[in-house]
């Protein structure tokens, strides 16, 4: 018997012998107070159309489904949301789809993008090789090599049209070294620190060598800075630490853009691109006096972990859809079947099971409403089971929905993703290959 189910069961039988043995009406009311409540329910229409149109285009299997619809809202509130000058640069890693990523370049009218790894990098140089991409994470100096040598170098200029991102001298020596070798002009986009200490050039002196060294190197050009900031809307409100921190990170990238500008000229400093922000923070900027230019990815379809604060305006666009292998009344631990009832005897959440194709997914069911995973059966990528209540409406082909915790790994599970769009699936969007 598993530790957690012989907890579980001792405290339910203690509950039963309180109330059995005349512990009294105080004993019998905290016993009920506590005692969780069904949380099943009517399934939403949403769903049920979303489910409709899934079995009407013959999708059997689990897979991310992303609304269209919804999808093209949330570009719409986040382009009315930027301030006027404000450029916007796509999060590729939280898209990871060509299809998709296209699409919201269309809708927003952006060729800007921000790339984290070398497979995605390399492929987007050559399916949008009119992009800016700027790197979200500095690579080692050998992979950025591989896009100037062999086979699968990138096409002739694609590398000149990267920033690519450095964050200490040593890999800024690296970068000038790799750019005389190849004979060619790197854009160098510098990462600062602003308050997430993950990384990263503080005004300073280290700095101001850093941007005398790509003023002076024929081979470099300074590009830029890139400081994220996601930290501040996780801090609390309380005590001004979330209005400190927003501060704090202000006042940083300011002090480097004056160092910078003792650096460079001022028609230099005019054209360098001022990168900030992430879903998280980008409706934070109401001017372009720090950044010029906000990066976001992950608000346009909406994961769980941001459901924020600040992101109350966006709507979740993304769901795994994943059909209903088997259905069960009551829940049944194998080994430990006769604690079943008193399961679901003191919570009515125990009352139905399912077991669906797939699972163990970065996500949480969100239709049918109730359903929950069982923590002592254990998870599984094969056939995960979840239990509601006595209101779950749902049969074996039908389909259960989870909204990802995340997009940018969750996505490349599932394969295709279905484009959801006016009740019916109209396309299919490609992901790229699994990457880090």
């Amino acid at each position: 018997m598993s530790e957690t189910l012989a907890a579980r069961i001792k405290n339910s039988l203690t509950r039963r012998r309180l109330i059995i043995g005349g512990a009294g009406l105080a004993a019998v009311s905290a016993a009920a107070l506590a005692r969780p409540r069904d949380h099943s329910g009517p399934r939403d229409g949403y769903f049920l159309n979303l489910q409709s149109a899934l079995i009407e285009a013959g999708i059997t299997t689990p897979t991310l489904v992303v609304d269209k619809a919804r999808l093209n809202a949330n570009i719409d509130t986040l382009m009315a949301a930027l301030p006027a000058g404000m450029g916007y640069r796509i999060v590729t890693k939280s898209l990871p789809s060509p299809g998709l990523i296209e699409h919201v370049r269309q809708r927003s009218g952006t060729h800007r993008l921000m790339t984290f790894n070398l497979p995605m990098l390399k492929s987007l140089m050559t399916r949008m090789p009119d992009t800016d991409q700027l790197l979200g994470k500095p690579l080692p100096v050998a992979a950025a090599a591989t896009c100037f040598d062999g086979s699968d170098a990138a096409p002739d200029g694609a590398a000149q049209r990267v920033q690519w991102l450095i964050d200490t001298p040593a890999r800024l020596a690296q970068y000038g070294e790799l750019a005389a070798s190849r004979d060619v002009v790197l854009r160098i986009n510098i990462e600062l620190d602003v308050g997430l200490h993950r990384g990263g050039f503080v005004a300073g002196e280290t700095l101001r060598t850093a941007l005398e060294t790509l003023r002076d190197n024929p081979n470099l050009r300074f590009a830029g800075f890139m400081g994220y900031e996601p930290h501040i809307p996780a801090l609390p409100k309380a005590f001004g630490l979330r209005d400190r921190a927003r501060a704090s990170a202000w006042r940083a990238y300011n002090e480097a853009l004056e160092i910078a500008a003792t650096v460079f000229d001022a028609d230099a400093m005019a054209a360098i691109t001022r990168n900030a922000a992430g879903s998280p923070t980008y409706r934070l900027y109401h001017d372009t006096h720090i950044a010029n230019e906000v990066s976001v990815g992950s608000a346009l379809v909406k994961p769980t972990d941001f459901d924020t604060e600040l992101l109350t305006p966006h709507q979740p666009a993304a769901f795994i859809a994943t059909p209903v292998l088997k259905t069960a009344a009551g829940v049944r631990i194998p080994g430990i079947e006769f604690a079943g009832p008193a399961m679901r005897m003191w919570d009515p959440n125990r009352a139905e099971t399912v077991f669906i194709y797939g699972g163990h997914w970065l996500a949480h069911p969100v239709d049918p409403p109730g359903l929950a995973f069982n923590e002592t059966f254990g998870r599984s990528s094969n056939q995960e089971m979840l239990n509601a209540g006595t209101g779950l409406d749902i049969a074996p082909d039908d389909f259960v929905f989870f909204r990802p915790s995340q997009s940018e790994a969750v996505f490349l599970q599932f394969g295709d993703i279905a484009v959801y769009d006016g009740g019916v699936i109209t396309d299919r969007w490609s992901v790229f290959a699994a990457s880090a």
